[in-house]
């Protein structure tokens, strides 16, 4: 086939066609549980799980992707469901930044990627590979999500709900209306499934639309931009874990397979850190998502805030 046949047109339906057909397995799976949350789980039930010590608790779910690992593209349904049944907001943020990075799953992949790469681009950039090595990589990756995620949920403590969250959202209160969760004990088995299917299928459609505007922006970028602009652009570590943070929010990869990008990069290990903590957490398929549950200004508060987080201790944690 002749390589001028592959415009960046058709790159784009092909990524656009890709991306859909990747993320779309895990919103399903992220949505069922979602659903299954909803006709199942008694309200406040996470809640009375967790430490009664605010503070605690949001430190507790920080870890809670090692017993529930849910990839980024599921993870806004399940706390979306979560909320609506009690789970404080600072617990749930706290865990969906950090699901998507601290799980098995993701934990295997790094290593993995940093195993089997040795730095290409340089000398120097091998030496600091070796020095450091997969394990290293992947605490740090590991270290740095955890501070930054439990460092938002204590923050959120001090805010009230109705200042981050949607309308929709908000729990319900008892004798408020809506489904009527009051009226949960008299659902039957078949009764329960059926809210379970139809709230799987109101999420998935609402998350999936979302998903797919970010999905072409994320398309587009990847193009009709060229692997020439984004390796000259990473050139210097402070430059490179900025452009780097930039780049994993506009590609909008997923946690589970990004350090095999990360690893291979032209930049420093500092750039890569922050590329692999930044990502998962925002990017533009995520801003979408997010909106659907958060009120717009929370979503641009919160992004800039992570950023500037994730980039400082990147900087500094590869020189402690």
């Amino acid at each position: 086939m002749d390589s001028e046949s592959l415009s960046p047109f058709t790159d784009f339906c092909y990524l656009f066609l890709s991306i859909i057909l990747e993320g779309a397995p895990f919103i399903l799976l992220g949505t069922l549980i979602s659903g299954f949350i909803d006709a199942y789980l008694p309200p406040g039930l996470i809640d009375r799980w967790l430490p009664k010590n605010k503070p605690l608790a949001v430190i507790f779910s920080g870890l809670l992707g090692f017993v529930f690992p849910v990839c980024e593209c599921a993870v806004v349904p399940v706390i979306r469901r979560l909320i609506r049944k009690g789970l404080p907001v600072s617990c749930a943020i706290t865990y969906m930044l950090s699901a998507p990075i601290i799980n098995p799953i993701v934990v295997i992949s790094t290593m993995k990627a940093f195993d089997s790469s040795i730095g290409q681009f340089s000398l120097r950039q091998a030496e600091i590979t070796d020095a450091m090595g997969p394990g290293f990589m992947t605490a740090s990756r590991l270290m740095i999500a955890f501070l930054v995620t439990v460092g938002v949920g204590l923050i959120i403590l001090k805010f009230r709900p109705g200042a981050i969250l949607k309308p929709t959202v908000l729990p319900k209160k008892n004798g408020d209306g809506g489904h009527g969760h009051s009226h949960d004990a008299e659902l039957g088995k078949l009764d329960r499934l059926a809210l379970a299917m139809r709230t799987t299928m109101r999420d998935f459609m609402e998350t999936a639309m979302y998903f797919t505007i970010g999905v072409a922006i994320t398309a587009v970028f990847k193009a009709y931009v060229t692997d020439d602009l984004i390796i000259l652009f990473n050139q210097s570590e402070v430059t490179g874990i900025g452009l780097m943070m930039i780049l994993a929010f506009v590609l909008s990869l997923c946690s589970t397979s990004d350090a095999f990008i990360a690893a291979n990069f032209p930049v420093p290990q500092s750039a890569k850190l922050a590329f692999l903590v930044f990502g998962p957490m925002m990017d533009v398929k995520l801003v979408f998502m997010y909106l659907s549950v958060f009120r717009s200004r929370f979503v641009t508060l919160l992004a800039l805030s992570i950023f500037i987080a994730i980039g400082v201790l990147s900087y500094i944690w590869i020189r402690l």
